[in-house]
């Protein structure tokens, strides 16, 4: 079965939520490679200001916006799985 939102066949949960809520999840919570110093404060820059702008569309009435908002806000306190796991000490339980 396939699923399409607005003209766009989404591949996967993930995929359909952004199709879905316009959304990039990866600008919001991280990438799950790698990022340099330069490109983290790049993303979490225009993350910080997309998410002001959706804060302020919500508050001005745009209730679709004010959601999206709180999704992006939660998405923030995220880490991705991967990125967590390499930062877990083997064996002791903790984090390094």
């Amino acid at each position: 079965m396939r699923t399409y939102v607005a003209g766009q066949e989404a591949h996967g949960d993930l995929e359909f939520a952004e199709l879905a809520l316009g959304i990039d999840v990866e600008l919001f919570r991280g990438p799950l490679k790698p990022e340099t110093a330069k490109e983290r404060r790049a993303r979490k820059d225009a993350a910080r200001d997309i998410l002001r702008d959706l804060r302020e569309m919500g508050e001005a009435g745009d209730e679709v916006a004010g959601w999206d908002a709180l999704y992006a806000d939660a998405l923030t306190c995220t880490v991705p799985f991967l990125r967590a796991v390499r930062g877990h000490r083997q064996g002791t339980g903790e984090a390094a």
